[in-house]
C-alpha cells in the first residue's frame, strides 16, 4: 500500500466514529447533551431539539422522515422544533452543519419523567430493599435512564458542568439509579405500554428554594437581599461575601437571646466561655463532653495562624477541612467564606491586605442540624496557602463554643444544596424546555418546620418549572414518610406541618396528586428503604391524574370534610376503594381533637361507612381535627384495597353542636 493510500490511526479513528454513528460527536457535538444514543423523547408533542454550531451556521435536523432547517445565532447557539410523533422507535436522529454531522442512535418516542427532590429520591437500587435480586433482574430496554450531574451554579447554565449519557436500564445501569424513579417507570409500564424515559435530577439533603429559578423565587417575596447578594456574587464575589457577613452579623445580635456586645468573629472577642478543643477536632459528639454528645447545633471554633510580613503580603486562600454541615468564616474580623455539605473541603480566597505579619485570628462558626457535626481533622488540613504553592498550618490549639439556641443562622444564598436556585441553575435549567410527561418530587426534609412557608415555595416551583418546560406538566409529589418514634401525647411537628402543607398544594391543583409514605417509613432511618411500594403507588397517582384512570383512586382514602354531629366530629373520606378498615386495633387510633387555643388531645374513633365519627371530652370544643399528627406516627386507617389515609388536618365546617 503506498504512503498516499494510507490512512493515519487518527484519521482512521475519525472513520470508525463516524461509522458507528456518533461523527465527531465527541469533539464538536452538534446537539445538546440530552440527544445523545438511547434517549426517549416526548410522544404526542412537538419536539424541541438545540444544540451548537458555528455562528450563522446552517442546520439541518432529521429525524423519523422529517428535515427540518434552522441558522445558528451569532453565539453559535441553535434551535428547531419537529413535529409531534406518536409512540415508536427506535429512530436515527442526525444533524448537519457545513462538514460536521451527528448521528444519534436507538431513539424512542414515549412518556419522559424528571424525577427530582433530595436524598429519598437519590437513594439508589442497591440501597433499596430486596437489592440484590432487584439489580439481577434489572433489564428493560425500553426504560431509558438520565442522570444529571450534581451541580450548583449561581447563574442558570445552558450545559451541565460534567459528562453524563441516555442508558438502557440494565443491571449495570440501574443499580445506581434513583430506586422511587425507576420503581415507578416499571409499575407504569404494566398499564402504560411506552418506552419510559427517566430523568434524575436529585441532590441529598437540599432545601426546596435551591431548586427554584431567582426570578420565581424573587416574584414570591421575601428574599430580596438574599437573591440581591447572589446575583452580586455572580460578578463580584468578595463584595458579596461583605455584604454576606455584614447580614449574617445582625442576625446574630438580633437572634433571641443575644446577648449585647457578643461578637464572637471578631479579633478582640472575649475570651470568655471558650474552652480548649480536641487536637484531632472531628465530630463534636465523640469529643467525651456529655452536653455535646447528642448536639445539633451552632459550636463557634477559633484557632489563629502565624505568618511573617512577607507571607503576609502574598495572595492566598484559607484551606479548612469538611464542616459538618454549614460554616461560615471569618479572618481577623472579616468574613472570608461560607459553604455547605459535610464531605466539602473549605478553600476561601482571601482579600489583599487582610493577612498581617504576626498572629491572624480564624474563628469558624459551624452549624450542624442531623447527626454528627463539626469541623473535621487533622490539624494539617487547615492552613493558609500562598499562591507560590507553600502553606502555614493552622496553630492546631483550636478552641471552641457552643452557641446554644433553636435559632437557625441564614444560610448564605450561593451554598449548594441550601441556596437559592443553585441547583436549579446547575441542574434543571441545563435540561431547557426537554419534552416531558411529567415531574416527580421527593423533597421536603430538609425544610421540616416550615410548612406554612413550604406551601407557598412548592406551589412557586411547580409553577416554574411548568414555564420552563412550556405547560401544564402534571405535579406528583411524594408525601414525607413516618421517621421518628411515636409519641405518647399529642404535639406539634414540624414533619406533620410539612405533609399538611404538600397535601394542601396537591388538593388545590387538578394536575397534581399526592403519594402517602407515611406507613412505609421508617421510625431508625430518615432514608426507607421500601422504595418499591412507593413506586407502585406513584404509578397508581400517574394513573388517575394523567393517563385519566378516574375509576381508579388515586392514593387511598382522603378526609373530604370535618363537622360536628349529633354523635360526635364526623370525618368523610373520598377515595375508598371498598370500604374503610383499621388495622392492629379495633378502630383507628392517631385521631386528635383541638380547641381554639390549640390544645388538641387524642379521640375516639369507630367506622361509620366511609366516614370516620369521634368522641371524647373536647367535641364540643374541638374547631380542628389532626390525622397521624407527628414525625413518625402510628396510623391504622386505610380501605379494602390495603392504601392508608394520609394524614391532614381539617377545621370542623359548622360549630353548631346539638347539646
Amino acid at each position: 500500500m503506498s504512503r498516499a493510500t494510507r490512512l493515519s490511526g487518527k484519521a482512521m479513528a475519525l472513520v470508525l466514529l463516524f461509522l458507528a454513528g456518533g461523527a465527531y460527536a465527541q469533539e464538536a457535538p452538534l446537539l445538546h447533551v440530552l440527544f445523545q444514543d438511547h434517549a426517549v423523547l416526548q410522544r404526542d408533542r412537538p419536539i424541541p431539539v438545540w444544540g451548537n454550531a458555528g455562528a450563522g451556521a446552517t442546520v439541518t435536523v432529521t429525524f423519523a422522515r422529517e428535515t427540518v432547517t434552522t441558522r445558528a445565532e451569532n453565539d453559535g447557539r441553535w434551535r428547531t422544533t419537529l413535529r409531534p410523533l406518536a409512540t415508536g422507535g427506535p429512530y436515527d436522529l442526525v444533524a448537519r452543519a457545513g462538514q460536521a454531522t451527528q448521528v444519534v442512535r436507538d431513539v424512542m418516542i414515549g412518556d419522559v419523567w424528571l424525577c427530582s427532590g433530595q436524598s429519598n429520591m437519590e437513594l439508589p437500587v442497591w440501597r433499596a430493599l430486596d437489592a440484590s435480586s432487584e439489580i439481577a433482574s434489572a433489564a428493560h430496554p425500553r426504560i431509558r435512564l438520565f442522570t444529571v450531574p450534581q451541580a450548583a451554579a449561581v447563574a442558570p447554565q445552558a450545559a451541565f458542568q460534567s459528562t453524563t449519557a441516555w442508558k438502557v436500564a440494565s443491571p449495570e445501569t440501574a443499580r445506581d439509579f434513583s430506586a422511587a424513579c425507576f420503581y415507578f417507570a416499571r409499575e407504569l409500564q404494566k398499564t402504560v405500554d411506552v418506552p419510559m424515559g427517566l430523568i434524575q435530577a436529585a441532590w441529598g439533603g437540599s432545601r426546596i428554594e435551591a431548586w427554584t429559578g431567582a426570578d420565581a423565587l424573587r416574584a414570591g417575596g421575601g428574599m430580596d437581599e438574599a437573591l440581591d447578594v447572589l446575583a452580586r456574587y455572580a460578578h463580584d464575589p468578595a463584595a458579596a461575601l461583605a455584604q454576606w457577613g455584614r447580614h449574617w452579623e445582625r442576625w446574630w445580635t438580633a437572634r433571641a437571646g443575644a446577648v449585647p456586645g457578643d461578637m464572637p468573629w471578631r479579633s478582640d472577642a472575649s475570651d470568655t466561655g471558650w474552652r480548649a478543643a480536641p487536637a484531632s477536632l472531628g465530630a463534636w459528639e465523640r469529643w467525651g463532653i456529655p452536653a455535646l454528645a447528642d448536639y445539633n447545633g451552632m459550636v463557634w471554633y477559633r484557632t489563629q495562624v502565624t505568618l511573617t510580613a512577607a507571607q503576609a503580603a502574598m495572595p492566598a486562600t484559607l484551606e479548612l477541612a469538611p464542616a459538618d454541615e454549614t460554616d461560615m468564616t471569618w479572618v481577623n474580623g472579616v468574613p472570608v467564606g461560607s459553604g455547605s455539605g459535610a464531605g466539602e473541603p473549605r478553600h476561601y480566597r482571601l482579600p489583599p491586605g487582610l493577612l498581617k505579619a504576626g498572629a491572624n485570628r480564624v474563628v469558624v462558626n459551624v452549624l450542624d442540624t442531623y447527626r454528627d457535626g463539626g469541623l473535621a481533622g487533622p490539624a494539617s488540613a487547615h492552613a493558609v496557602r500562598f499562591d507560590d504553592g507553600t502553606r502555614v498550618v493552622l496553630d492546631p490549639s483550636w478552641r471552641y463554643r457552643p452557641a446554644p439556641g433553636d435559632d437557625t443562622p441564614p444560610g448564605a444564598p450561593w451554598q449548594t444544596a441550601n441556596g437559592l436556585s443553585t441547583l436549579y441553575n446547575g441542574m434543571i435549567a441545563p435540561l431547557g424546555d426537554y419534552g416531558l410527561r411529567g415531574m416527580l418530587w421527593y423533597q421536603g426534609e430538609s425544610n421540616t418546620g416550615e410548612g406554612a412557608a413550604y406551601a407557598a415555595r412548592l406551589r412557586i416551583l411547580r409553577d416554574d418549572w411548568r414555564r420552563q418546560f412550556g405547560r401544564r406538566m402534571p405535579l406528583l409529589v411524594v408525601q414525607l414518610a413516618g421517621y421518628g418514634m411515636p409519641p405518647s401525647t399529642p404535639g406539634e411537628s414540624g414533619w406533620a406541618g410539612l405533609r399538611e402543607a404538600q397535601r394542601r398544594v396537591v388538593a388545590d391543583d387538578p394536575d397534581a396528586g399526592l403519594a402517602i409514605a407515611i406507613d412505609i417509613g421508617d421510625a431508625y432511618d430518615i432514608h426507607p428503604p421500601n422504595k418499591q411500594e412507593l413506586g407502585r403507588r406513584l404509578a397508581r397517582v400517574a394513573r388517575h391524574i394523567v393517563y385519566g384512570e378516574r375509576g381508579l383512586a388515586p392514593s387511598g382514602p382522603s378526609a373530604h370534610n370535618a363537622t360536628h354531629a349529633a354523635e360526635g366530629v364526623r370525618i368523610v373520606f373520598d377515595g375508598v376503594t371498598g370500604a374503610l378498615t383499621t388495622t392492629g386495633s379495633n378502630g383507628p387510633i392517631g385521631f386528635e381533637l383541638c380547641d381554639r387555643q390549640t390544645r388538641c388531645a387524642y379521640a375516639d374513633a369507630t367506622l361509620d361507612g366511609n366516614a370516620v365519627v369521634l368522641r371524647g371530652e373536647h367535641v364540643i370544643d374541638a374547631t380542628r381535627v389532626r390525622y397521624c399528627w407527628a414525625d413518625g406516627p402510628v396510623c391504622t386507617l386505610r380501605d379494602t384495597a390495603g392504601l392508608p389515609a394520609g394524614p391532614f388536618e381539617l377545621f370542623l365546617t359548622t360549630t353548631e353542636v346539638p347539646r
